[in-house]
């Protein structure tokens, strides 16, 4: 058994070497630089990457530090999906209080049992929240989870999500007088301008959970092949360029053509539209986050239910940005991703550009 155990891991060692040289040879001939295929040229790759980036690799919590909420209630203004409960649990480890108000139609109902205090509120009620979030002392707050958006612009919108008058003059100008864009960094700057005023600080929610978010490297599955690396740095530049624009984070391409962009449906539909669009599968979905990227919200976020798309659509690969992207349930979906045969790679940006760079300078 100790010998098929060594046999394994000497094979794996050897695939693990002839990637890195692949990788550094793609990188060359991409840069046209004359290095070679050895180890000082691998070291020079990695002289370019920042004193922050290789700080960064070094630990799996990329930002934000492990603190102690003792005595502290720490408010969450929760969204649709996992991540709200995943900051919920992260604060109470810590010794924290959570203050929880939950969006109506969109958050999950076990929210209100992991709560220390517990309301539900419109999508609209700004001066609801924060004179909830006020009465439980909670001065720091965090948005966590997806609001659909796509239900802002059905018909009867406004009478659905009624806004009191906080809500109705922060919005006033992107829904009724059309002054600004609809965009998300527009709205949620808006929103957090107007809890500013009113004495709330929002925070990212990886101050109070860094360890959710992804660290650097091949994280399940098999190291990409030539084509899907390709792949993966084709769509890695479409999604920079998508999230510059403040139009999506998702771009899902095979061969490099791209498949499907998002917009405004959100990830799993970008991901379903790409199922349809290739019915022989196999492609690669890339997920970063935008480079202005406001840390307080909007953070791409990977859960179990990103993996079903994919794997429902047929995909292969799915490419996130390192130290940026949230991930929720990492056990299930890392066991979930083992299972469906899709593979998760995680690469620092540098520039717009993943990062190859930094992965060979990680075996210097």
């Amino acid at each position: 058994m100790m010998a098929q155990v060594n046999n394994f891991l000497g094979q794996k060692c050897i695939q693990e070497n002839n990637l890195r040289k692949e990788l550094l040879h793609d990188y060359c001939n991409a840069s046209h630089c004359r290095c070679g295929d050895n180890a000082s040229a691998v070291q020079e790759i990695g002289k370019s990457i920042s004193p922050q980036q290789q700080s960064e690799r070094r630990s799996p919590f990329m930002t934000g530090h492990q603190q102690t909420l003792a005595g502290e209630t720490i408010g969450i203004l929760a969204g649709w999906g996992r991540f709200p409960i995943a900051v919920a649990e992260a604060v109470k480890r810590r010794g924290g209080r959570v203050a929880i108000l939950s969006i109506r139609d969109h958050a999950d109902p076990q929210l209100e049992s992991i709560a220390d205090a517990h309301g539900s509120v419109g999508v609209a009620e700004l001066g609801r929240v924060i004179a909830f979030f006020k009465m439980h002392k909670a001065t720091r707050i965090t948005m966590a989870g997806k609001v659909h958006k796509t239900r802002l612009f059905e018909k009867g919108a406004w009478l659905r999500h009624l806004p009191d008058w906080t809500g109705l003059r922060t919005f006033w100008p992107h829904f009724v007088s059309r002054s600004r864009d609809n965009r998300d960094d527009s709205l949620l700057g808006a929103i957090a301008s107007t809890f500013s005023a009113g004495g709330i600080a929002v925070c990212p929610a990886t101050d109070f959970a860094p360890e959710l978010l992804a660290e650097e490297g091949v994280l399940v599955g098999d190291w990409p092949n030539k084509a899907q690396r390709l792949d993966a740095t084709f769509g890695w530049r479409l999604a920079k360029e998508l999230g510059r624009l403040d139009i999506g984070q998702t771009v899902v391409v095979k061969n490099r053509a791209p498949l499907a962009i998002e917009a405004i449906e959100g990830t799993d539909e970008c991901i379903r539209r790409a199922g349809r669009l290739c019915a022989s599968g196999g492609f690669t979905v890339v997920k970063v986050a935008k480079p202005q990227q406001d840390l307080r919200f909007d953070m791409p976020t990977v859960g179990v239910g990103t993996l079903e798309s994919i794997r429902a659509a047929g995909g292969s690969l799915l490419v996130i940005e390192a130290g940026r992207t949230i991930f929720v349930d990492r056990d299930r979906v890392t066991n979930f991703a083992r299972r469906s045969g899709i593979t998760i790679a995680s690469f620092f940006d540098n520039q717009g550009e993943l990062s190859i760079q930094s992965l060979c300078a990680s075996v210097a």
